[in-house]
């Protein structure tokens, strides 16, 4: 397909001078998932106010409203929950409200609260009107999630001191807080939970609205970058600014070693080459799950499991990380028989639809 020169950038290690390709685990720069590298890069580009933030104009309508009326009340924000896939903002927006209320926002997440007493030590040291954001809420263990339950409705926790015959109930006084959740994964959540909280999907973003976040980003990093360069990077953001970001920060580094440091579209385009993201976003894994189907077995459906291991990856790796986006972009259908690549795939990959061989 194509091909990148990757020399004078940085020093290949020798297991990878062969074939980076073929390295399985290799680092993805179009995944919407959190990486290490992202942590402090989105502590600095993330925005502090709804006016700053860009995109979920229809949730921030909402937002406003609901912000103004429980500052007005002089009470906390209802309990809110935000789903949709990873990168979307969730975190962020979590964030925005408690500045815009002016709250402090504690973070954790649901596999970190792993026992009754971690909850009662979070909930016993909020202060009225905090925002307690819950990551992950899914994953709260169920006898857990069944505590929080009347903190939420009435501000207070039970616990049982002693054992056996000796034990005794008590009910402790909750400050007046905000729970805000987020999940990946909407379907796993409780109905009772569910019930308690107003639910608010995050969509994928537009190009246009990525494009804003790429400028806005690029002015926080002093990184001097033309529209049409935003755009290139935007296109090939997935939809999502935590990739946008990401990719915005790879294409500085080209423009740094070998272009002075302005992205420009030339530059832009060079850099998504040299980082083997092509125009529809896809990344080396994608395109040769791509050529697997329609080159390697000529278009016929194909197995999960055979399909994992031509590629040379893991099964649920290739259902869970890879698939979502190709099915999103139609390259892809899963079918009784297997997996089998669309008229759209062919197209993307120059192939005459029925001449695979």
């Amino acid at each position: 397909m194509w091909e990148s020169d990757k020399d004078d950038l940085w020093e290949e290690s020798p297991e990878t001078q062969d074939d980076p390709r073929s390295r399985k685990g290799a680092e993805r720069f179009v995944t919407s998932d959190l990486t290490e590298d992202d942590l402090e890069a989105e502590r600095s580009l993330r925005p502090q106010t709804l006016d700053e933030y860009i995109g979920q104009s229809r949730l921030k309508q909402k937002m406003r409203v609901a912000i103004a009326a429980a500052k007005e009340r002089h009470e906390p924000l209802d309990h809110l929950l935000f789903y949709g896939p990873p990168g979307l903002g969730k975190t962020t927006l979590a964030g925005v409200i408690a500045n815009e209320m002016g709250a402090q926002m504690k973070t954790t997440s649901g596999p970190a609260i792993g026992r009754e007493g971690d909850l009662a030590a979070i909930l016993t040291n909020l202060n009225e009107g905090d925002i307690l954001f819950v990551d992950e809420i899914h994953r709260l263990p169920h006898q857990v999630e069944e505590k929080l339950y009347p903190a939420m409705e009435d501000f207070k926790y039970d616990i049982v001191i002693g054992k056996g015959p000796a034990a005794r109930a008590m009910r402790l006084d909750v400050p007046r807080f905000t729970l805000i959740g987020a999940t990946t994964r909407s379907g796993l959540l409780t109905t009772p939970l569910r019930d308690r909280c107003n639910p608010e999907r995050l969509d994928y973003y537009t190009a246009d609205e990525l494009s804003q976040i790429v400028r806005r980003s690029a002015r926080i990093l002093n990184v001097t970058i033309d529209d049409q360069a935003a755009a290139e990077i935007s296109s090939r953001s997935r939809g999502t600014p935590r990739l946008a970001n990401r990719l915005l920060k790879r294409v500085r580094d080209y423009a740094q070693v070998r272009h002075g440091g302005d992205i420009t579209r030339e530059v832009a385009l060079e850099a998504m080459d040299f980082f083997e993201v092509d125009p529809a976003g896809l990344d080396w894994m994608d395109n040769r799950i791509l050529e697997t189907l329609v080159v390697t077995f000529q278009g016929k459906p194909v197995g999960l499991s055979t399909l994992a291991s031509a590629v040379g990856e893991d099964e649920s790796t290739l259902e869970e990380v890879y698939e979502p986006y190709l099915l999103q972009l139609g390259f892809i259908n899963r079918t009784p028989k297997g997996r089998i690549a669309t008229a759209r795939a062919y197209d993307h990959l120059g192939v005459p639809l029925g001449d695979a061989t």
